[in-house]
Formats: structure tokens, C-alpha cells, sequence
């Protein structure tokens, strides 16, 4: 049976990895330190055969036994963490990734690094590649995301060449579904549960700004798969929805999915925020044989009656 450790699987999208690895038989051991995290998303998976929890901060000492793969997803990543707690992710993509990536050559065991669709910055390529550089603010608000997950990116490709790391990355594009943080701020949750108070939906701009939402359990899948496909050490993959939507075309789903009748409220565009975003799959889908599954209008239903079932 592998041995997997989840590093933030407490989150979103860590605790969906871990339900996926549990069904692949893997046994599962999940670290969070629960700072951006909400218990909720461990309630299931306490009850699992073959999980196990530990309270654990990566960017501090930690022991582990032996472990097959290592998966590094232990980072805030709201944009409202980007002014309330930037030293943390730089530490979390810094001194964090470097722990992780010793522990793994300690082991022999595999990497991966979940890195962020934020490193394209305000892209000026549409649909965005691997090999697309980005365009990057590194000393805006943002940076503190960006910047220190393109170090986590070059401190992993680092180790693969010189100290034969069998790691790769791969750049997560929006997601969401339930077991989000109702309380981060971003545009989907925020939305729903606005609309489910009747509230205004904020919408930064005009509007017009794209995002592609990937539904998580997709997501997961994805990640899962790059870790586990032979000859994937040392690629990146972007993973994502590439059906491209707007804000507005969101806020309109998620009115149209709730029947709320609450207005539009437009304020002043972020500093940096990026105009487009959409990713390129060909190579997941090349690679990995890996594409979402779960269309827009769907994956809102299923997130809005988790939501309802746990907040309203």
C-alpha cells in the first residue's frame, strides 16, 4: 500500500486528494496546521481506514516515517491572505518547499508541487502555456503569492536537475466546490452566499475580467494523475478549466442557480488583477490523459447544496 503525505489537506483541494488517494488504496496522511483551513473538511475523512491526521506547520521541524509520495499544496492562496498574512505563504512556498523537498530525497520518495496559475501574473498570451513566462508585478500585493511560488517552482525543478528529485509541477487555475472557506473571500463562495442573503454581489471592474472554474473533484484527479503517470518527473502541467467565463457570466450563473434576485455592485478593479486567465491543457490532456469533466452549471448546483446544507 503507498504512503502518501498530504501537506495542507486540510484545504479545498487537499482534502479532495485525499479522498481520491484513499480510493486508489493509498493510506493517507494529511498535514495542515489549519491556519486558512476549516475543520469541516477533515469530518469525513477522520473515519477513513488508512487516514491520519497530524498537526503540522512545514515551514517549521517536523518528523515523518516512510512515505512514498509527497504532495506540497500547504499554502494560503485567497487573495485576501495576500494582505493579511503574506509572510506566511512566502514562508509557506520557501522554507516549506525546501522541507518538503528534503524529506522526500530522504525517503526516495516522489514530489509534487502545487503551484498556482497566478504565476502568468496579468497574462498577455491567451490561452497560457507552460512555456509562457508571464507577465508579473514582483513587488506588488500579489507578489507575495506569485513571486514565492515561482521560487517553490525553481527550488523543485532545482533539485530534479542537480539531486535527482523525481518531482514535477503542476499550476492550479481557479477552483472551487464544497469545502470551500466560506470566509476567503473569493468571487464563487462570495457570490453564492451573498445571493442566498439577498445581498449585493461585489463585482470588481466592469465585469468583463475572465476566470476558468475548475470543479474540485476534477481537480484533484488531475494532480493525482501527474503524481502517478510514469515519465512525468521534471514536467509541469497546467491544470484547469479551459472554458473561459466572466465574472458577470458567473455572478449571472450563480443568480440563475440560487433564483435570487439580488443586484450587481461594481466597485474599483485590485491593483494587478489579472484581465484574462484561461489555461492550456494540451499537455495534461497529452500526458496525463487528464481533462475536467464537470461543467460549470453543474458543479454550482452540487456546490450550492453542500453550502445549504451547511450554512443555511
Amino acid at each position: 500500500m503507498p504512503i502518501s503525505l498530504v501537506a495542507g489537506g486540510a484545504g479545498l483541494i487537499g482534502s479532495r486528494l485525499c479522498r481520491r488517494l484513499l480510493g486508489g488504496g493509498h493510506r493517507v496522511i494529511c498535514a495542515d496546521n489549519l491556519a486558512t483551513a476549516t475543520q469541516a473538511n477533515l469530518n469525513g475523512l477522520r473515519a477513513e481506514a488508512g487516514f491520519e491526521y497530524v498537526a503540522c506547520d512545514v515551514t517549521g521541524e517536523f518528523e515523518f516515517g516512510p512515505v512514498d509520495n509527497v504532495f506540497h499544496l500547504a499554502s494560503p492562496a485567497s487573495p485576501r491572505h495576500f494582505s493579511e498574512i503574506p509572510e506566511a505563504i512566502i514562508a509557506a512556498n520557501s522554507s516549506g518547499t525546501a522541507n518538503l523537498i528534503e524529506l522526500a530525497l530522504e525517503r526516495g520518495a516522489r514530489f509534487l508541487f502545487a503551484s498556482t496559475s497566478e504565476v502568468y501574473g496579468d497574462p498577455l498570451e491567451h490561452p497560457q502555456r507552460e512555456d509562457y513566462f508571464g507577465n508579473v508585478n514582483p513587488v506588488g500585493e500579489r507578489a507575495c503569492y506569485d513571486e514565492s511560488k515561482r521560487f517553490g517552482e525553481a527550488l523543485t525543478m532545482t533539485a530534479v536537475r542537480r539531486r535527482g528529485l523525481d518531482g514535477r509541477i503542476v499550476r492550479i487555475f481557479n477552483t472551487y466546490g464544497p469545502g470551500m472557506n466560506p470566509d476567503d473571500g473569493r468571487a464563487l463562495i462570495e457570490f453564492l452566499r451573498r445571493a442566498l442573503e439577498g445581498r449585493p454581489l461585489p463585482i470588481h471592474g466592469d465585469g468583463r475580467q475572465t476566470r476558468s472554474w475548475c470543479y474540485v473533484e476534477d481537480l484533484a484527479e488531475g494532480i493525482a494523475q501527474a503524481m502517478e503517470m510514469p515519465g512525468t518527473c521534471g514536467r509541469v502541467y497546467n491544470l484547469g478549466n479551459p472554458d473561459e467565463r466572466s465574472v458577470l457570466d458567473l455572478a449571472r450563473a450563480v443568480l440563475a442557480a440560487t433564483g435570487s434576485d439580488s443586484p450587481l455592485e461594481f466597485l474599483p478593479m485590485p491593483p494587478d488583477d489579472p484581465v484574462r486567465r484561461c489555461p492550456d491543457i494540451s499537455r495534461a490532456r497529452a500526458e496525463l490523459g487528464w481533462e475536467p469533466r464537470v461543467e460549470l452549471e453543474d458543479g454550482l448546483l452540487k456546490t450550492l447544496a453542500w453550502y445549504r446544507q451547511e450554512f443555511t
